[in-house]
């Protein structure tokens, strides 16, 4: 039975962090499947589309993958996510999934990074390895992304339990809840003096760039350091992590 593994991300248009992230996390994934042949696809096709028209790279989505293999023969398809909730882009992959099943013979989804109640604890436990050593009136801020999907309460969960690791941390959104002005809030209570100011998304691409670390006057580093914080940037996203790569591998393997 021809076998694949097809890796789904949201995707990014900016090669050097899709690099150190997104292809070591598909490689890492790759390799651990004996048997499987590799596949690759972005759920954006905002990207996909920039990609073919500015670099004349073609990245399929989910349901051009899908098609793609099931015309090409393969029974048997492991789907791993690198999206980092349980929100709209990875109910949407499930959905097509659903759809194309009957395609194939077997075909599984892995779960995002943050799940089940232990996937909050590895990831939590994992965090610690790019967290710097912080006096008592420093704390890590972390961008993520956001959604007005159900999901949405994630990120306020992933803080408490980095909190519950005693990881000094606290979680905004770029869009969604919490927002920035209630990371600043919480900020001033705790008497906070440094920030440490890190992307919590597998690349650091647009939103790390622009929204988070530049000099424009919306940006967050400049809002905390017009709020009087000593701010030091991080532009390395999660899929940078050695053990954040490890989780998305076990999430393949649990597929199994």
């Amino acid at each position: 039975m021809k076998k694949a593994v097809l890796v789904v991300s949201f995707g990014t248009s900016y090669h050097e962090t899709r690099e150190k992230t997104i292809d070591v996390c598909e490689n890492k994934i790759k390799n651990s499947l004996s048997g499987y042949d590799f596949f690759r696809a972005y759920t954006s096709n905002m990207i996909i589309r920039k990609l073919k028209k500015r670099d004349g790279i073609l990245i399929e989505n989910p349901i051009e993958a899908l098609t793609r293999l099931s015309d090409e023969g393969y029974e048997e398809v492991l789907v791993q996510t690198l999206h980092i909730i349980c929100g709209e882009e990875y109910n949407k992959l499930k959905d097509q999934i659903e759809k194309l099943s009957y395609k194939f013979k077997k075909i599984t989804l892995g779960r995002p990074l943050l799940t089940t109640i232990d996937d909050y604890k590895e990831t939590s436990n994992a965090i610690k390895w790019q967290i710097p050593e912080m006096g008592d009136d420093e704390a890590v801020v972390f961008m993520g992304h956001g959604t007005d999907h159900e999901s949405h309460s994630a990120y306020p969960a992933i803080e408490y339990a980095m909190r519950d690791d005693e990881i000094n941390t606290y979680v905004g959104t770029v869009e969604g809840y919490p927002e920035l002005e209630h990371v600043i809030k919480k900020l001033k209570k705790d008497k906070i003096k440094k920030v440490h100011l890190m992307p919590f998304m597998v690349v650091a691409g647009d939103h790390a760039i622009n929204d988070m670390a530049s000099d424009e006057d919306d940006s967050w580093k400049t809002i905390l350091e017009e709020n009087g914080y000593d701010v030091k940037v991080y532009l390395q996203g999660l899929g940078e992590n050695p053990e954040i790569q490890n989780i998305f591998e076990k999430h393949a393997q649990d597929c199994l």
